[in-house]
């Protein structure tokens, strides 16, 4: 069919030629009207095979796709690479019929195979990195997926084909062999490193990452030398994504995850509960030796009637085996009002419906200092969601504050601008006689 085509288009121009010629018209008149039919034809005939690859062909692969039972092939369709493919088509009919359509017109002829070798080559890896992606959608599908991300991977395979197509496409314009450019990218092998250091760092980045699972897409991470603190959106070949709490999102390139420190709180998050490590200082000028008054007051206390009862016998049976003389208090044991506040804090907390004492469980005195003795809480909530804990811990120490002159405690607070004046304003005060 093809040569009946070409024996009736050489009748048509000899036809077309001497009919010119018999109205005494130059010869470029009729170059010029042969090359636009044949330019017309060839974009009619490109025309053509693309409207039934994309309107056709396409529509009934598609069609085909989605009536099968696996959801793998519907990748195909969201990434488009049954369209992509599509678009060969054009430069396929342009490459077949070029040499047979434009003989007469060499330089044309030649400039036409060029551009449609070129132009399958941009669509060919133009559709492979569409499957490349359909890759890294099948991948993500899987449950390990989470814990191993290959986007960064991806991203690589991506650039390889970059420059594998662009070495194709130099060679074909520059009518270059593929091996000499590859020799000539050897001994420019030291720019090369430069050029891609940060590509190659990446990719050693993403791997130690993945490999021993030191961040993960999801993850609460903490960054300060790069201000992110949030959850892990997208982790690349050159950089992760970080959505601090603020909303804002931070961009941090891989190879430092590697390079510098940062927190990941996935332990928190999947282990038992969340750490409150909080401490209240106490004004060492309150602490002194329970009263019995004091004790019959703290017995009333439901967290200590208990411990009161026991502590207050063994004392006694230790203070009458030795032989002790009480009425000096410095002689024996003695009840002091911090570490009873202390076992109450620690009995209230045990009970705590929202605390998990199977954790490190501790109520502790520190280091005293010119601000007080820190009395400090080292618990865990069993709630890891940071409103929940915040509530929690805010609850607790609401609490601890309210409770604490009951127990004949005083909280240290350095003296404020009020407190002051109203030491002045009462110095100033005249005496009373």
């Amino acid at each position: 069919m093809l040569e009946n085509i070409l024996e009736s288009s050489d009748g048509l121009r000899t036809w077309l030629q001497n009919l010119l010629m018999s109205w005494h018209l130059p010869e470029w008149t009729f170059n010029t009207i042969d090359f636009s039919i044949r330019v017309l034809v060839m974009w009619a005939l490109s025309y053509l095979a693309y409207f039934i690859t994309k309107k056709v062909l396409l529509f009934y692969t598609i069609k085909l796709v989605q009536k099968t039972k696996s959801k793998y092939d519907d990748y195909l369709i969201t990434r488009k690479v049954f369209h992509r493919f599509s678009q060969l088509a054009p430069g396929l009919v342009i490459y077949l019929f070029n040499d047979e359509f434009f003989s007469h017109f060499p330089a044309t002829q030649n400039i036409l195979h060029q551009l449609s070798v070129v132009y399958m080559i941009f669509v060919l890896f133009w559709s492979i990195q569409a499957l490349f992606a359909v890759l890294e959608d099948i991948y993500n599908a899987k449950p390990y997926a989470v814990e191993r991300p290959i986007r960064s991977y991806i991203q690589l395979l991506n650039l390889i084909s970059y420059v594998v197509g662009a070495l194709i496409v130099v060679s074909i314009l520059f009518e270059v062999e593929v091996t000499r450019i590859f020799a000539g990218l050897g001994a420019m092998a030291a720019v090369l490193m430069l050029i891609f250091k940060d590509t190659i760092l990446g990719l050693v980045a993403g791997v130690q990452l993945s490999a021993n699972k030191m961040m993960r897409v999801g993850d609460w991470i903490s960054m300060p030398s790069h201000n992110a603190d949030g959850t892990v959106l997208e982790v690349t070949l050159h950089t992760v994504k970080v959505q601090n709490w603020d909303r804002t999102i931070t961009t941090i390139p891989t190879y430092a995850l590697v390079t510098s420190p940062f927190m990941n709180w996935r332990g928190m998050e999947e282990g038992g509960g969340r750490r409150i490590m909080r401490s209240i200082n106490v004004d060492m000028r309150s602490v002194q030796f329970c009263t019995p008054e004091m004790l019959e007051k703290f017995k009333k206390i439901h967290h200590l009637k208990d411990y009161i009862e026991s502590r207050q016998q063994e004392i006694e049976k230790y203070n009458q085996t030795h032989g002790i003389d009480e009425s000096v208090k410095v002689n024996g044991r003695r009840m002091t009002n911090l570490g009873v506040f202390r076992k109450y804090l620690e009995n209230y907390c045990t009970r705590h419906p929202q605390l998990n004492t199977d954790m490190t469980f501790l109520i502790r005195h520190l280091q005293p200092s010119e601000k007080g003795i820190p009395i400090q809480v080292y618990v865990f909530s069993a709630e890891k969601s940071w409103p929940v804990y915040e509530s929690i811990q805010a609850d607790l120490f609401d609490h601890i504050l309210a409770v604490i002159p009951e127990f004949g405690l005083r909280v240290f607070q350095e003296p404020s601008g009020d407190d002051i004046l109203t030491a002045v304003t009462t110095l100033r005060q005249p005496p009373e006689v």
